[in-house]
């Protein structure tokens, strides 16, 4: 395996990671979405890539409103294209909470590429990575 990709729930109010998810890089990010559901989420953001995901039928007991990216084709294909940017940009603002982890991941500690062979290696280290950026974000929050 040469690829793995991180996919990460998170809240949208502080911006810390409660899932994590990790999958080889042929597998789409739709297959990943039942593993970062906590169970007690009202809406759901998320981007082009999860279009479709209400249909999914691991996810139909779920009571969520789901907010999911348009694809920038069908985007311009669309009537009122004003509106429509308006409400994709009104989602990708929302959507932003959800990139910072990845920052400090890959920037910060340097975690662009992965360094094991094997899916459960990499898993593990992400895990702690996750952890530590935690901490990193929730520091802002401590009363000092």
């Amino acid at each position: 395996m040469r690829y793995a990709l991180m996919h990460i729930g998170t809240d949208d109010v502080l911006g810390l990671v409660h899932h994590i998810d990790t999958t080889a890089a042929n597998a789409h990010d739709i297959t990943a979405t039942k593993n970062l559901l906590h169970g007690d989420e009202k809406r759901v953001w998320g981007d082009s890539g999860y279009t479709g995901v209400e249909r999914r039928k691991e996810l139909d007991s779920k009571e969520v409103d789901w907010h999911i990216a348009m694809k920038p084709s069908r985007q311009k294909s669309l009537p009122g294209g004003d509106a429509v940017k308006r409400a994709e940009k009104i989602k990708a603002q929302i959507r932003a909470k959800v990139e910072h982890p990845f920052r400090y991941i890959k920037r910060v500690f340097g975690y662009s590429k992965v360094r094991y062979k094997g899916l459960a290696k990499n898993t593990q280290r992400l895990h702690l990575l996750t952890g530590i950026t935690n901490l990193l974000i929730g520091k802002k929050y401590l009363i000092t």
